[in-house]
């Protein structure tokens, strides 16, 4: 009986709007681009490499690093900035990325912890993430805020 309702929960778990969700493959190309001034919080879904060059000159603050390259004929880029964080010890991590009715991100932003050492200087966490070209909505949230 406890296996039953545990088989459940995760089958209604894995189930969202009548969809199941599916796992997607993801690449984080945050390390290959390297430090980046993101002056504010963003949340942009990029399908070409114009756009992703105009975000980089608008978005982000000098210097600028160049955007990486990407098959935007099989790929499309995520781009998520939490903006400035006063130290180091802040960053952002992908808990996974599903395909059901949407294309869902589920991100979380690491802090320091209380008595961890870290260097009072400004930050920008950061993730470029590259994806799957699948026709459907992104849907970015992070885990542990509403």
């Amino acid at each position: 009986m406890v296996v039953a309702i545990v088989g459940a929960s995760v089958a209604i778990a894995e189930t969202k709007g009548g969809f199941t969700r599916r796992p997607v493959a993801w690449t984080d190309m945050s390390r290959e681009v390297g430090p980046a001034r993101w002056a504010r919080p963003t949340i942009s879904v990029v399908h070409d490499s114009e756009k992703l060059g105009k975000l980089f000159e608008v978005a982000l603050l000098p210097p600028r690093p160049k955007p990486p390259g990407i098959d935007f004929a099989n790929h499309d880029a995520v781009v998520i900035t939490v903006g400035p964080r006063s130290s180091t010890g802040y960053s952002l991590h992908v808990i996974r990325v599903t395909e059901s009715g949407n294309l869902d991100i589920l991100v979380r932003e690491q802090t320091p912890r209380l008595g961890e050492k870290v260097t009072p200087t400004v930050t920008f966490p950061y993730l470029l993430l590259v994806v799957p070209k699948l026709d459907k909505h992104v849907s970015v949230h992070y885990q542990g805020r509403y």
